[in-house]
């Protein structure tokens, strides 16, 4: 299809099926995909809470046969070019049906939860060229980013990459977004398979439900993995964690500290902070060079349109040169742009398949150190990621 620059005929409209209508569909996607109505179009949503698909289908004119209580209802719906996995938890089974039903994917983060999903999703692919998985991996697309990355070519090998999160409570960083209340009408059975569920897999991949796996699903794969993504972007994948701690003793979610390698001799580090009564959210990224820094500024990803700020420092013959930069530019609309191109085009998206499952080895590698520095059992798929 050509580009708008190219041709002034519209953009081919694509069909999605939501599924998961909480905090991030209703801070983020949803007004995003209303916004971009001339390459969207909302045809089917799903939940487990009755009153959240009915207030949101009301809100978004949604007719009732295209309303649903989950997955499974959801994948009857007709018409439908791709699906939206919106939902909390591991995405890995949702992923899997989507895509056998012969839609387009676009996962939120983290693809999976456990290897076994990863390479259940990679067979999928593999025997069908037409499957197509995107995974939600915004930071990526945000233009600061693009830029910082783009000049990172000419600066040489990377000596490190340091990252800092202030991470306020969830409610502190969506009290602008008027969101829903939270449901209480999702049946007690419902809820009860859902944990279970979550608990096999997270024995599946550390072996075991306790704090060991909620550091695992809920933190590293939950929020840490977008900072893994960001060092990948600018370096590699870890070859080695050295060293994962965590503080205050007896709280929830604590402070996370973790540092390991990449390729080359390069070094990496990821200190992560809860602070629920944080005035906002805040991460910086500084990547190190022989001669230079690239550092990015991140505001809460739920402000959308919200500046992110980009420095790169170096030397010009014997002056010091800081360029600054900008960015109001939405890295989630940029992201959906990109879901778009793949589902008319093909086009690949910046993180798919790979980038998940690379990941997913991270982060057993992290709980796997965690555990050996604690003197705990590390059992499950994170067992051949010790050392």
């Amino acid at each position: 299809m050509a580009s708008s620059a190219e041709s002034t005929d519209p953009p081919e409209r694509v069909r999605l099926a939501i599924l998961g209508l909480g905090a991030v569909a209703q801070a983020v996607h949803l007004p995003l995909l209303d916004r971009l109505a001339d390459r969207f179009s909302i045809g089917a949503i799903a939940d487990l809470s009755p009153s959240l698909v009915a207030v949101i289908g009301d809100r978004y004119r949604m007719p009732a046969r295209a309303r649903f209580d989950g997955l499974d209802g959801l994948l009857t719906a007709d018409g439908i070019d791709g699906l939206l996995v919106l939902t909390s938890g591991s995405h890995g089974s949702a992923v899997i049906a989507g895509l056998d039903r012969g839609w387009a994917v676009f996962a939120e983060k983290p693809l999976a939860w456990t290897l076994a999903e990863a390479d259940a999703i990679a067979e999928q692919l593999a025997a069908d060229p037409a499957c197509r998985l995107q995974l939600g991996y915004m930071k990526l697309y945000d233009p600061a980013v693009v830029r910082g990355v783009a000049a990172a070519a000419s600066l040489g090998p990377v000596r490190s990459i340091e990252v800092t999160v202030l991470h306020p409570s969830d409610q502190r960083q969506l009290s602008h977004a008027r969101l829903l209340p939270p449901p209480t009408d999702v049946p007690a059975a419902t809820i009860d398979s859902i944990r279970a569920e979550a608990d096999r897999l997270r024995t599946l991949a550390v072996g075991s439900s306790g704090d060991l796996a909620r550091l695992y699903s809920d933190i590293v794969l939950g929020s840490i993995v977008h900072d893994l993504a960001l060092i990948r972007a600018f370096a590699s994948d870890p070859t080695g964690i050295d060293l994962v701690d965590t503080w205050p003793a007896e709280r929830w979610p604590p402070s996370v500290a973790i540092a390991g390698r990449l390729e080359g001799e390069a070094r990496f580090a990821v200190r992560w902070h809860f602070l629920p009564d944080y005035a906002a959210y805040r991460e910086e990224v500084r990547v190190v060079y022989e001669a230079a820094t690239i550092e990015l500024e991140f505001p809460s990803p739920y402000l959308l349109h919200a500046p992110t700020r980009l420095r790169i420092t170096e030397l010009e013959g014997d002056a010091r040169r800081d360029r600054r930069y900008t960015s109001v530019g939405e890295a989630f609309e940029e992201e959906l742009l990109a879901f778009h191109s793949l589902v008319t085009t093909g086009r690949q998206p910046l993180a798919g398949l790979h980038e998940g499952r690379a990941d997913i080895v991270t982060s057993q590698r992290i709980a796997a150190r965690y555990a050996v520095q604690l003197g705990l059992p590390i059992n499950g798929e994170a067992t051949s990621q010790k050392g």
